[in-house]
């Protein structure tokens, strides 16, 4: 065998011994990730575009075991195409934060890494790698944890489609987790974590912030699509803000056919999210089952809202009027109650 063989096995030795030190703090504190040749970056390497670089090198970093941030970005003045990106370790730079002025367990983020990998646009337009530094200052992370880094987590469209559908379901976020943890045969395979779900879901909901009642209004044209008898109303402010709203269905004016004799009606439930009050119409059928002849929302308990409600129960429902309503002493609710039915209104008191 040969000097130079000796010596490079020597290097290959030296080098492999480097990267199993991944708590150590020998040898300059160097730590070079193990990965196949073909997924490692070279400089000279071309690529079609920026995102091409970017995703090849995202790639290199989940399989060594780091994350990935951009650096910086020079652009071609007056045409601002993008000629120059630097993509670093995600520890690179210096904490400002001293030591002793730590408060929180979290580990440090920035360690002065100098691992990165730069591309420059060429005189073909495509992007060439000019710089490449694989050599970290920190420990690696291992592949059990590689997924919780920043760079390797994302809600893919798919996920976001199928948490969308779980959601509509009501099924919780944390149940969410477990089924695509299920799915994917393992949690580090999900490819983002509960967090990431929780935040995709509150930026969903902050974007339909506003559009809440007309989402409603076109729920409840489905709905009159596939029930012809599915009766609504929404009733908006000088805002255009939802102020109330009525529905029933087919099979609810049918049960009011049959059942309305007594009807129940409480408006004790309040929406934590719109406060907003819930005001269901309840009856008993004739096995002494409750059934439900209609709902509502209402941004008050006034006497004009109360009539509002109470008028269109009585249009949308059979011509029967019930010979008994049960309620709380709500002296709005009475009156709105007497000028709907023209009859002589008994209160009955619900709870307290």
């Amino acid at each position: 065998m040969s000097v130079e063989q000796l010596e490079a096995n020597s290097d290959c030795r030296r080098v492999e011994d480097i990267s199993l030190l991944s708590h150590s703090k020998s040898v300059d504190d160097v730590y070079i990730p193990q990965v196949a040749k073909n997924c490692k970056p070279k400089v000279g390497q071309e690529f079609e575009s920026i995102d091409g670089a970017h995703e090849f090198y995202i790639k290199y970093a989940k399989e060594a075991g780091f994350s990935v941030r951009i650096s910086s970005t020079k652009r071609c003045k007056g045409a601002n195409e993008v000629v120059r990106k630097e993509f670093v370790c995600f520890k690179e730079g210096v904490s400002s934060i001293k030591d002793g002025e730590r408060k929180s367990c979290r580990g440090m983020t920035r360690e002065n890494c100098k691992a990165k990998l730069a591309v420059v646009r060429s005189k073909t337009g495509k992007f060439v790698i000019t710089v490449f530094v694989e050599e970290h200052s920190h420990p690696l992370s291992t592949p059990q944890r590689v997924h919780l880094l920043r760079s390797h987590r994302s809600v893919s469209e798919a996920k976001k489609s199928l948490t969308l559908q779980f959601s509509a379901a009501n099924v919780p976020t944390h149940q969410q987790i477990s089924i695509l943890e299920f799915e994917a045969g393992g949690i580090e395979n999900i490819g983002c974590t509960k967090k990431d779900i929780y935040n995709h879901e509150a930026k969903v909901q902050n974007e339909l912030r506003g559009q809440d009642a007309e989402l409603l209004k076109e729920y409840f044209l489905t709905e009159q699509e596939k029930d012809p008898c599915f009766f609504f109303k929404i009733d908006v402010d000088d805002d255009g803000k939802l102020k109330r709203c009525f529905w029933t269905d087919s099979v609810s004016r049918r049960a009011y056919g049959c059942f309305d004799d007594v009807i129940v009606f409480d408006t004790t439930y309040n929406t934590n999210q719109y406060d907003m009050i819930f005001a269901p119409f309840v009856g008993v059928n004739n096995h002494g089952q409750k059934v439900l002849f209609a709902c509502a929302f209402l941004s008050d308990e006034k006497t004009e809202s109360f009539i509002w409600l109470f008028e269109l129960l009585k249009d949308s429902m059979p011509m029967n009027n019930p010979k008994m309503i049960i309620t709380d002493q709500d002296p709005p609710m009475t009156k709105a109650i007497v000028r709907a039915y023209r009859i002589h209104f008994i209160g009955i008191v619900v709870g307290t």
